[in-house]
């Protein structure tokens, strides 16, 4: 419990100096939420979107998960888009993984970690599109890391395939699409992929024809 109470320690303290910095800090934020982004990112402890490109509370709107995924399955992520590009209208959609993913390490052994199988089938499937160019790299690493890279690509294309961003491309020439990569070495973020209203997908099947 003590390491429970710490954090409540640190919050009032930060909270205090906060006001001392900015009175009128918190009283911005009660009042509106209009962020540009929508951050997409893994749920590992080490990338916090808003201090690794610092930012203010309230100028990122937040979705995490292993691996950084875009499942068109899951409800969560879905509805945290409808919301970011329907109702607070963002400019820009961010997916961004990270080197040393422990979720896409996982992904690619042959071993079972129960119920999250189901949602590392997803990476093993980036794994199959991409065997070649992978297993062509020389160190475990590199194969690691490159499969990080594509599966960001991935992601960024299976939001270009929802009916929530063609909608908002159809409708507002926004949001644009944007795949990075962030470093825990050095902590700087890598541009992997940008898409936007114009953006080629996988293939015509994808796209939507009935979204006025």
């Amino acid at each position: 419990m003590k390491q429970v109470e710490e954090l409540l320690l640190e919050n009032k303290a930060w909270a205090k100096e906060k006001v001392m910095e900015d009175p009128q800090f918190f009283e911005r934020l009660v009042n509106i939420q209009r962020p540009d982004f929508l951050w997409i990112g893994c749920s590992d402890s080490r990338v916090p979107p808003n201090e690794i490109t610092q930012t203010q509370p309230g100028e990122i709107f937040i979705h995490r998960n292993v691996a950084n995924m875009v499942v068109h399955t899951d409800l969560n992520l879905l509805s945290v888009l409808q919301y970011a590009v329907e109702v607070l209208e963002v400019k820009h959609v961010i997916v961004c993984g990270h080197y040393g993913c422990g979720g896409v390490k996982a992904a690619m052994t042959r071993h079972s970690f129960g119920l999250i199988n189901k949602w590392l089938r997803n990476i093993k499937d980036v794994y199959r599109f991409h065997q070649e160019e992978i297993e062509a790299l020389p160190t475990e690493d590199e194969r690691v890391n490159r499969l990080i890279e594509l599966n960001v690509k991935e992601q960024v294309l299976n939001l270009a395939e929802t009916s929530i961003i063609q909608k908002s491309w159809k409708k507002r020439n926004y949001p644009y699409l944007h795949g990075w990569v962030y470093a825990l070495q050095d902590g700087v973020i890598k541009p992997i992929s940008t898409l936007g209203p114009n953006s080629t997908l996988h293939h015509p099947i994808y796209q939507y024809d009935n979204l006025d």
